[in-house]
């Protein structure tokens, strides 16, 4: 072999050792780089999930206030219709004879319009009355108490005993009904 060749061969394995450090080097700059893709996709992709939670959350506390306000006043509109049910009891246990009786007149027309001003107060609020009598018995709006020999058809309702009422979309109390039975 010549000097020339020599000389060639030990500058390509100098090069050579000297490259290996670089490729190395370079191996792991690559290496550490993806490692640090992946970090940064996955905190991405839990800054996804947290702003989708955080909204959720929102959501869930913006109807549960808006629930808060349109259905706060359940338990005391329970309480008014038992008053409203004595009110109409009394209306209704007033003989005709005595509805006539001038003396009378005046008492009876003022509990009359006190029952329609509690309807009105009723209707305001978003209170109503459940229609029932003739109706196909709805378990969602209506308890059977009894049934009833009748010629209307079997799971009618023909008696109210007590008024079901709703406050907007849900039911503030049941209507207590008797229903037809089959022949």
């Amino acid at each position: 072999m010549t000097d020339q060749a020599t000389d060639t061969g030990a500058d390509l394995r100098q090069e050579t050792a000297e490259a290996a450090p670089e490729v190395a080097e370079h191996d792991e700059t690559q290496g550490r780089l993806a490692e640090l893709e992946a970090q940064l996709a996955e905190a991405k992709q839990q800054v996804l999930y947290a702003q989708a939670e955080v909204q959720n959350v929102r959501r869930r506390a913006e109807k549960e206030a808006q629930d808060a306000r349109a259905y706060a006043a359940t338990n005391f509109a329970r309480d008014v219709l038992s008053v409203s049910d004595n009110l109409s009891r009394g209306l209704a246990a007033i003989p005709d004879d005595l509805r006539a009786d001038e003396k009378m007149k005046g008492l009876v027309t003022g509990l009359e319009a006190t029952g329609r001003e509690l309807e009105s107060v009723f209707a305001r609020h978003g209170i109503t009355r459940i229609e029932s009598m003739g109706v196909a018995l709805d378990p969602n709006k209506h308890q059977a108490m009894l049934e009833v020999p009748s010629d209307a058809a079997p799971g009618t309702i023909v008696q109210e005993m007590q008024s079901g009422y709703m406050i907007k979309d849900r039911l503030l109390r049941p209507a207590l009904v008797g229903v037809a039975r089959a022949g």
